[in-house]
Formats: structure tokens, C-alpha cells, sequence
């Protein structure tokens, strides 16, 4: 078979083209790889090994794709471990004895399968973007007795933590015969800064009964070249790192180091987010919990405001820059008048405000509850309050209090312009919510993102993060999960229908 590579410097794609197609293929399909860092060229072995499989399309005289062969399939690949290190060798995955998989009919995923990140197409449109599908290989790239792995959890709480931690240390345990896990404490300081604890199944047996992270954790601190000597110096060939946006960016100069390096070392990123903004995935573990617990303080403030005339009840959520669980908490609620959020911008008075809706509903109901997220109307406070703007350790911009000042401007509009009594009760559960354990549906989700992170770091693939892509888990290049933040679209139908269901106004012209 001639292989032959074009890499372009601009483009974050390298395309593999052929002349010949495997038999299999009824039309030839283009491949693209993606790489985070620089393009590497790739020896004819790699190639054929099943880890870039050929996915490629046939040119013309002109050196260009044909017409009738272009379909617009496109892959966006994760590293392997054999992109730099071509000669590793290869050993029998050991689930091929597992009792458990002993019934399954595919123990393995085919090297071939794809999935799609776009799953509503028309006739005759591109195939489109696929990610390799996450699963257990054949072959892996680790003697379980030589795996030192280990686990640091970075950031903010989330509930689900504990279940991730526990379900790949059972998962390394029982599925890949591991028993050399340990946890990095106190987030990516603790490579080097802080002690490590030994991590076994007994020892994590109940841990996803809680809330937090047994680990602890932190923002900020990331060295890279001291975490990766300190890997190197304990001797650590896996390593797990669970956290958002800031933490993946983290992982993925830890691979490139690692990669610099040369070192037989696998990083799998598991993204957290409680706010659900990861591109890419369908949702981030322990989103379903905090939907589900922000009905309590929803719940609450309705009933509070139904019990006095004329009350206002105010829920703050989480929603830094995503107004997801505001916008969920609310459509599963149905108690709620008013859902505002950082996407969607609103004002106070005037016709179509805030104030003319929230009278409005008073005279209807008797009560009202608004339910805002913590990033809605950043712009309006700021130039209200004329505060210094400042971040955190992780360079996130911190927020000033909307529900406050949201609650005093309610206040102040209708007992001094309209002359009404009104009865405000403000509810913020943040911490609450954060602090929980998951849900049932978020344990079954932990788990799955824990297994396929294990799965792909035993079978080589590394500076990769985990997650489904329309319901199928895949592994996803981690620079594609933090190049954009996911945001509620407001020309979308889940929009659409929280505005149906409570029937706020837009706080939008039609131009708008």
C-alpha cells in the first residue's frame, strides 16, 4: 500500500491519502487526524496497526479529492503512544479471561468505529466530523503488574467526583489487574507539593456515598515541567486527571511534556463542570444532580411565596457563562415565572421589562419566582455597581452577586415607585448543590466515563478526554472540549420551550 502525508502548518488537521482502498470500503472516505500540538509524521507501521485506519479518498490528475469519491468524512483522532514511540510492544488485553465479559458477543471495539458528532443530516450532505469510539482494544500497551497510575482532581465541586475516583480504581483493579493507583492530593500542587495516598478498591469502597472529593482539591498552582519530573521520578505510566476547562488545558500541556519527553506515559482527562459548558459531550457528569437538588430551593421558594401576599421569591443558580441548570431546574419545576440567564440579556423597566412582568404576574397570582443564574446580567450590575473587576486562581472572572442585587432592586421599584408591599424571600443554594452526592443517573454516567478513560489509556491512546457524543462514549482530542464554552442558544427549541412554559417575555425585538 503507498501511503503518502500532507501536513499543512495552518490547518489542525493532517490528511493520510491512499491510492488503493481495503475491499471493505464501498467508497473510499477521506481521514483527517487532529493534533493538539505540532503534526508528527507517522511510520507506514503505526498505520496499519488499527490505530489510523485508513479512511481515505482518491485524487485525480490534479492531486485533488474526486467529486464522486468525497463524502466529507472527517476524523478528529487522539494521540497514540506509538506516534513517538513507534516500537512499543503489545500484549493481550486481559478482559479476553474476564469472567464478566466472558457472555458479551463484542468484547472489543473494532479499530473501525466511529462516531458521529453530528447525528441529524439531510440527503446528500457531508458525512461529517467523527471521534473514535471509546471502548476496551484487543491488544493494550501496559503489563497490568507495570501500571502506576494515579488520580488528581482539580477545581470546583462537583457531585460525582468520589464515583469517578472509585470507578477507576476498581476498574484498574478488577477489569485490568492493577494494584498501583495513587492519589495526587490537593489538586495539580499536590505532584509536587503535597502527599500521596495509596488507593485500592477496599479502601474506596463507599466513597461515592459522598460529596466533595476525597482527594481534595484546588485552582491554579500547575507547574507543568515539575508535575511531569515529579511523574517521572515516582514512576508513574497512567494518569487521570478530573477537573474543567482550565484543568484539561492542564492535562494537555502535561502530554506535551510528557510527549517532549519521550516517556511511556498515558493522560486521560475526565471533564467536570457542574454548569454543563463543555463542548463537545452531551453533558458533564453531575449535571442531572444539581438539576434535581435545585428543585428543593425552587420548591422552597415557591412555597414560601405562596404562603404571603404579594411574594417574590428569588433562586440563584450555578451558571458562570451557561445558563443550563437554570434553564433545566426551571423546565422541570413548572413553579417557575421567570428564568434569566448570561446568554439571554434583559432590563428592568419599561415597557417589556422586568419590573412590568413581575407586577403583572403579581395582580394574576398573587406570587412570583424568578430563578437566575449566577452569570445573568454580569454586564447590567457591573456598570451599575461601578465594582473593580478580579479573578480567581484559576483566571476566571469573579462574579459579583446578582441575586442581591437583583433582590434590592425589586425591592426598592415597588415600595418606592409603585407603592406596594411586597414580600421577597432569596434562596441561594450554591454550595448546597455542589456538595452532594450524585444521583443514581450520574453514577451509572461516572462510571462509563471511568471505564472508557481506563480502556483507552490501557490501549495507548493518550492527551485524550472521555465523553458521549450523541449517547455514545468517545474519545475526543482535549483541545476540541476546551476551545469553545457550551452556552444555552437562544434560536434553539429548549429555549423556545422554557419560554412556553413560562411564558416570560424575551426581553428581545424581533431584530434582536
Amino acid at each position: 500500500m503507498d501511503l503518502s502525508l500532507a501536513s499543512s502548518s495552518n490547518s489542525h488537521f493532517s490528511r493520510i491519502q491512499t491510492s488503493t482502498f481495503s475491499p471493505r470500503f464501498h467508497k473510499p472516505l477521506p481521514f483527517f487526524t487532529n493534533f493538539t500540538y505540532k503534526p508528527k509524521t507517522y511510520s507506514r507501521k503505526s498505520l496499519i496497526t488499527g490505530y489510523y485506519p485508513i479512511r481515505a479518498q482518491s485524487l485525480n490528475q490534479n492531486n485533488t479529492p474526486s467529486d464522486d469519491d468525497d463524502d466529507g468524512f472527517v476524523l478528529e483522532d487522539v494521540p497514540h503512544l506509538t506516534n513517538y514511540l513507534p516500537d512499543l510492544p503489545t500484549y493481550p488485553n486481559p478482559l479476553e479471561s474476564s469472567q464478566a465479559y466472558a457472555i458479551v458477543k463484542n468484547t472489543f471495539v473494532s479499530p473501525e468505529d466511529v462516531l458521529a458528532y453530528q447525528i441529524v443530516v439531510q440527503k446528500g450532505s457531508p458525512r461529517g466530523v467523527h471521534f473514535r469510539r471509546a471502548g476496551p482494544r484487543e491488544k493494550v500497551y501496559f503489563k497490568p503488574e507495570e501500571v502506576r497510575a494515579c488520580i488528581v482532581t482539580c477545581g470546583g465541586l462537583c457531585p460525582g467526583i468520589n464515583t469517578v475516583i472509585r470507578e477507576i480504581v476498581c476498574g484498574l483493579n478488577i477489569m485490568y489487574g492493577v494494584n498501583n493507583i495513587l492519589g495526587i492530593e490537593g489538586g495539580y500542587r499536590g505532584f509536587y507539593s503535597r502527599n500521596t495516598m495509596e488507593l485500592s478498591p477496599k479502601i474506596v469502597n463507599d466513597i461515592h456515598k459522598r460529596g466533595g472529593t476525597i482527594l481534595q482539591t484546588s485552582r491554579g498552582g500547575q507547574d507543568t515541567n515539575k508535575i511531569v519530573d515529579n511523574i517521572q521520578d515516582r514512576g508513574i505510566n497512567q494518569v487521570y486527571i478530573i477537573g474543567g476547562d482550565g484543568t484539561q488545558k492542564g492535562a494537555a500541556a502535561i502530554y506535551k511534556e510528557v510527549e517532549k519527553r519521550r516517556l511511556h506515559v498515558a493522560v486521560a482527562g475526565i471533564p467536570k463542570t457542574i454548569d454543563n459548558d463543555i463542548a463537545v459531550i452531551d453533558k458533564s457528569f453531575g449535571f442531572d444532580t444539581a438539576v434535581e437538588e435545585a428543585q428543593r430551593a425552587i420548591n422552597a421558594a415557591h412555597v414560601e411565596v405562596e404562603s404571603v401576599e404579594n411574594g417574590v421569591g428569588i433562586v440563584k443558580l450555578m451558571g458562570r457563562y451557561s445558563g443550563f441548570i437554570a434553564m433545566f431546574a426551571t423546565l422541570a419545576s413548572r413553579d417557575v415565572d421567570c428564568c434569566l440567564i448570561p446568554e439571554s440579556p434583559f432590563y428592568l423597566e419599561g415597557q417589556g421589562g422586568l419590573f412590568e412582568f413581575v407586577q403583572q404576574r403579581l395582580k394574576e397570582n398573587g406570587h412570583v419566582v424568578i430563578v437566575l443564574a449566577e452569570g445573568a446580567g454580569q454586564d447590567y450590575l457591573s456598570g451599575s455597581v461601578n465594582a473593580p473587576e478580579e479573578k480567581d486562581a484559576s483566571g476566571n472572572r469573579l462574579l459579583l452577586d446578582i441575586g442581591l442585587w437583583l433582590t434590592q432592586k425589586i425591592k426598592d421599584h415597588f415600595t418606592t415607585v409603585k407603592g406596594m408591599s411586597v414580600n421577597l424571600k432569596y434562596i441561594d443554594p450554591t454550595y448546597m448543590i455542589r456538595a452532594v452526592p450524585s444521583n443514581a443517573s450520574d453514577n451509572i454516567y461516572c462510571t462509563l466515563l471511568a471505564q472508557s478513560a481506563i480502556h483507552g489509556a490501557m490501549a495507548g491512546y493518550t492527551g485524550f478526554t472521555v465523553g458521549p457524543v450523541n449517547s455514545r462514549h468517545a474519545y475526543i482530542p482535549i483541545g476540541r472540549v476546551t476551545e469553545a464554552t457550551n452556552v444555552v442558544k437562544l434560536t434553539d427549541r429548549m429555549w423556545a420551550r422554557l419560554l412556553a412554559s413560562t411564558n416570560q417575555p424575551t426581553f428581545l425585538n424581533k431584530h434582536e
